[in-house]
C-alpha cells in the first residue's frame, strides 16, 4: 500500500503541473484577445470605363492611377481625406481645400457612384494595441475637427494621408509632410508598402475582383 502512494506522488505531481501550464495558457490567451485589435485599411482600384463600355460607365477622378484609401476608425465607418472647394494643383497651408470624412464601408466603395460589389477592392486586416486604437480615434478626431492639410495634385491625397495616419500609429515608417506626398503619390504606392508588411507579418488581405466593364489597375 505504502509503495502504491509512494508511486503515484511524481503522477500526481505531473497532474498539477499539467493543469497549471493549462491554466496559464488560457489566461495568456485571454489577455492576447482583450489586448488585440484589428483596423482595416481599405483600397478601392483605380479604373477607366473598359473597351465597348464607355457610354455606359463613369470616368472616375485620377482614372487608372485613381481609386482611393481610407482607414475604418470604429466598425463600419472608415475615415479618408477629400478635396473641398476648388481642387488646386499646389497645396497651400492657409484657406485649405480639404476634408476628413467618415462613411460606411459600402459608401467609401462606392465614393465614384459604382456598385460597391462590382468594384475591385483590396482590405488589409491590421491587429494594433489598445494604445493604437486610442491613438487612431484621437486622430479621427482631431482631423474631423480641422484638417491637418490641403488637398492638392502636388500635396497630400487620399493615398498619402491614409500613410500620414498609419505612420503615427508606427504602423509605416513615418516620413515628413513633403516626404509623405512625395512618396505616396497615388494610393497605388501605399498599397504596394502595405501589401509587403502584410506578407512579411501574416495579416489577412480582403480581395474582390471587378466588373469586366472596367479596366482596372494592376499590383
Amino acid at each position: 500500500m505504502h509503495g502504491n502512494k509512494a508511486a503515484t506522488k511524481p503522477i500526481m505531481l505531473l497532474m498539477h503541473k499539467a493543469i497549471l501550464i493549462i491554466f496559464l495558457l488560457v489566461v495568456c490567451a485571454r489577455a492576447f484577445c482583450q489586448d488585440t485589435i484589428f483596423i482595416k485599411v481599405l483600397f478601392l482600384y483605380g479604373s477607366k470605363p473598359a473597351k465597348g463600355y464607355e457610354s455606359v460607365e463613369r470616368k472616375w477622378f485620377g482614372g487608372m492611377l485613381g481609386g482611393h484609401a481610407g482607414i475604418e476608425v470604429a466598425p463600419d465607418s472608415v475615415l479618408s481625406f477629400f478635396p473641398h472647394g476648388k481642387f488646386r494643383w499646389f497645396a497651400k497651408k492657409h484657406d485649405l481645400h480639404s476634408r476628413y470624412l467618415v462613411h460606411t464601408e459600402k459608401q467609401f466603395f462606392q465614393i465614384f457612384r459604382t456598385n460597391a460589389d462590382s468594384v475591385k477592392k483590396a482590405i488589409v486586416i491590421i491587429p494594433v494595441t489598445a494604445a493604437q486604437a486610442q491613438m487612431l480615434d484621437s486622430i479621427k478626431h482631431a482631423y474631423l475637427t480641422q484638417t491637418p492639410y490641403d488637398y492638392a495634385l502636388i500635396g497630400m491625397r487620399c493615398g498619402a494621408a491614409t500613410y500620414e495616419m498609419l505612420s503615427q500609429l508606427g504602423i509605416l515608417k513615418k516620413y515628413n509632410y513633403r516626404k509623405t506626398y512625395t512618396k505616396i503619390f497615388y494610393p497605388k504606392k501605399l498599397r504596394h508598402r502595405l501589401f509587403a508588411v502584410a506578407k512579411e507579418k501574416g495579416w489577412a488581405i480582403i480581395r474582390q475582383d471587378g466588373s469586366k466593364k472596367r479596366k482596372w489597375e494592376r499590383d
